[in-house]
């Protein structure tokens, strides 16, 4: 009997690539309703509003209108917001009302508990307020509606969705914590770690385990020679893409070494000079076309073969 695993990575306006993809793979013959088999729903970021609407029941349909019809709203700057911040040197690109209303409307009360499927959301909590000095530090949190002491399945949903797309210096930091993309921006190994968690119960024997870990789409990013004696300001703008991406390097790593077969990854990457930031909200029509043209049928083979 397998155990289905659904891991969405991070990208923010990207998002729309991995629903477009999500799409079309439902589309394939043989795989109507692939989707509703699954058990568990991972996602960072932009991934985790995706596998938090799915497991609140909304359509993939719904979900990429959201995308066409609330960008503007969510990734929203205004003039005024620019000169307080200098740009970006002194505050983040975007206030985080936009995205606030949006995520209230759509989930409304909605706590994490009431969810029709098992989700895991990550953020990182720059707090954790221990009273104990020697115990008071930063560190990733998961989020999941799993039983179990550590549930958080009293968590509204809008307010973890809100906590996991706080992408530094994109968004102000909410409630102390910030996107989970710091250290899991591919969240597969987070997904495939909660399901052998023997505090929930009956855990999923990692045989029985098949993960299908979908990308955003990415850039053919290096940085050319062997030295760079770089400090502060060299590094503070590769930084952030380094991390992001070693992180999802390493999580398809580690799945593919435990899972071989039963694991596969879907990671379109951008032409060559080709990149798409996370607030890209002008080049949609673009975004569109990508993952339109994106060659499924691998994707497909495996659902048919181990998800079936």
């Amino acid at each position: 009997m397998a155990y289905r695993i659904l891991s969405l990575d991070g990208g923010g306006i990207r998002g729309l690539i991995s629903t477009i993809l999500l799409m079309r793979l439902a589309r394939e013959k043989g795989l109507a309703g692939w989707l509703e088999r699954a058990q568990l729903l991972a996602g960072t970021s932009t991934g985790a509003l995706i596998a938090l609407a799915l497991a609140r029941g909304l359509a993939l349909e719904e979900i990429l209108a959201l995308y066409h019809d609330k960008a503007a709203t969510i990734f929203d700057d205004s003039w005024l917001d620019n000169v307080k911040d200098a740009g970006t040197i002194l505050g983040a690109q975007y206030h985080s009302d936009g995205l606030q209303r949006e995520l209230r409307r759509l989930f409304g009360a909605a706590r994490l508990r009431d969810l029709k499927k098992r989700v895991l959301v990550t953020a990182f909590d720059l707090d954790n307020e221990d009273p104990n000095p020697a115990r008071r530090r930063w560190k990733p949190k998961l989020f999941h509606n799993f039983p179990g002491s550590d549930s958080d399945g009293a968590m509204p949903v809008w307010k973890a969705g809100l906590y996991t797309t706080a992408a530094p210096t994109y968004f102000p930091t909410v409630d102390g914590y910030v996107d989970g993309g710091v250290f899991a921006n591919n969240p597969s190994m987070c997904a495939l770690a909660q399901s052998q968690d023997a505090r929930i119960g009956r855990t999923a024997p990692l045989e029985e385990v098949v993960l299908l870990s979908l990308g955003t789409g990415s850039s053919l990013i290096y940085v050319k020679g062997d030295r760079h004696d770089w400090g502060y300001a060299q590094w503070a703008q590769a930084l952030l893409g380094v991390m992001f991406d070693g992180t999802i390097g390493i999580a398809d790593f580690q799945c593919r070494q435990m899972l071989g077969r039963h694991y596969h990854r879907v990671a379109p990457s951008f032409a060559p000079g080709e990149a798409f930031d996370l607030d890209s909200v002008d080049r949609i029509a673009e975004m569109v076309a990508f993952a339109n043209q994106v060659d499924l049928a691998p994707a497909a083979k495996w659902l048919r073969r181990y998800w079936h």
